[in-house]
């Protein structure tokens, strides 16, 4: 589930918006966002190692840091993260859905089709964990078989010596191959949502490393495959004009009508999938949170279990983002939201725990520079271009800390 998470947003939503960063050089900028990734997962590593549980990213943050503010507004900056992640793809699904009839820069369609993705991902959800399990599990290997099958009939057409890696590269800075990395890892956040499964899976100790690895090792290969087959097959200018539908874009001169189908049906099939895992595994965190006394709750009339509200709150927040933001401003809220919570994780790690689960500083040390340095990157890109979306993050992140302490200091 945690790979069904990772590869929805990640190829479909973000390829377009890497290029238009990184130019011709951005299946490099894959690379670069699994080595950030790899660096940031090893602090969730070794705390899944040293005490696994479901409490995943609140626990890791209760343990570092106590049961205070920081750790309840960074557990909540994570579900936030998550939850605009459910956006991205939702709209994601309805600009490949669209593009077939020529729709997809229809604003008021596309919003209709992604809240009917979240509509549909909450009745998967609400009709227990087994469904959702069986969806995402079937739907993660048809996905994940159909983008290879797409990449690499793509490159097997048009090989590497055309498209996007035949332009110069000159004109896109350096600051912007960096500020690009930012959504490659947001492309790769998703292996956060494994850390939840140290309550149920075998040999936790061990397994939760493992998979957390070979989940981010699956999504690298399939990114640099994607990235390759779309440079290949279109030029910078054709990635940007076409990037919340660059997969199709690039698969109908490559393969032919054939191959835009099918690459259509892949999409459709791999961020429908993504809502229904990424809602369910968001869903279950509010409700940690929530027993956890980290978050405040309000039954609002309705009955039913806990975790049926929290769905509920869930699938209402995701609707309401895919509603108001585009893609672009959505992908950008939830790299801020990531990244801060992310070097939370590893500074209270370097700080107060280090010692205690065997965690070696330079690494920690690593991941926390990388970290800062994409961030800042990044924001130095948007003031430039949308600086409102600058805002709209700090803002969001104030109030989730404000917030969360005048919550706090009320239930002492």
């Amino acid at each position: 589930m945690g790979t069904g998470v990772m590869i929805g947003a990640g190829i479909f939503a973000l390829t377009g918006q890497i290029a238009e960063l990184a130019g011709p050089l951005f299946p490099l900028s894959f690379i670069a966002g699994a080595i950030v990734t790899a660096l940031a997962a090893y602090s969730y590593i070794k705390m899944s190692n040293a005490w696994p549980s479901s409490g995943g990213i609140a626990m890791i943050l209760q343990k570092a840091y106590g049961p205070g503010t920081v750790a309840a507004a960074a557990s909540l900056l994570m579900a936030l993260s998550m939850v605009i992640n459910e956006s991205l793809v939702a709209r994601t699904f309805a600009t490949y859905a669209l593009r077939p009839l020529e729709m997809q820069d229809n604003g008021l369609l596309q919003s209709a089709l992604a809240l009917a993705l979240i509509v549909f991902a909450y009745l998967v959800n609400a009709s227990g964990n087994r469904s959702v399990s069986m969806v995402s599990i079937v739907m993660s290997a048809i996905k994940i078989g159909g983008i290879a099958v797409f990449a690499i009939a793509a490159l097997w057409v048009s090989g590497l010596s055309g498209g996007a890696f035949a332009e110069p590269i000159g004109q896109f800075g350096w600051e912007r191959m960096v500020a690009s990395v930012a959504f490659s890892i947001l492309a790769f956040k998703g292996f956060t949502t494994i850390t939840n499964s140290g309550g149920e899976i075998v040999d936790p100790h061990r397994n939760v490393g493992r998979t957390i690895m070979i989940a981010i090792g699956i999504c690298v290969v399939t990114y640099l495959l994607v990235a390759a087959a779309v440079g290949a097959s279109l030029g910078i200018d054709e990635i940007v004009a076409a990037r919340d539908y660059s997969l199709a874009a690039a698969a109908e001169p490559a393969l032919g009508r054939v191959g835009f189908w099918f690459t259509i049906v892949i999409a459709v099939t791999a961020t429908a999938s993504g809502v229904v895992a990424s809602v369910f595994a968001v869903s279950r965190m509010l409700t940690m949170l929530t027993e956890m006394k980290m978050i405040p709750h309000s039954h609002f009339g309705m009955k039913g279990s806990l975790r049926s509200h929290l769905l509920v709150y869930t699938v209402v927040v995701a609707g309401v983002l895919a509603v108001l933001f585009d893609l672009s401003r959505i992908a950008a809220l939830g790299v801020f939201f990531y990244l801060v919570m992310d070097m939370l994780v590893h500074w209270g790690v370097l700080r107060n725990l280090r010692k205690e689960i065997g965690a070696r500083a330079e690494i920690l040390l690593a991941a926390l520079a990388a970290d800062l340095v994409v961030l800042g990157a990044f924001t130095w890109t948007k003031l430039q271009s949308d600086a409102m979306i600058v805002l709209y993050a700090a803002l969001g992140i104030a109030v989730v800390f404000i917030g969360e302490h005048l919550f706090l200091r009320k239930q002492v």
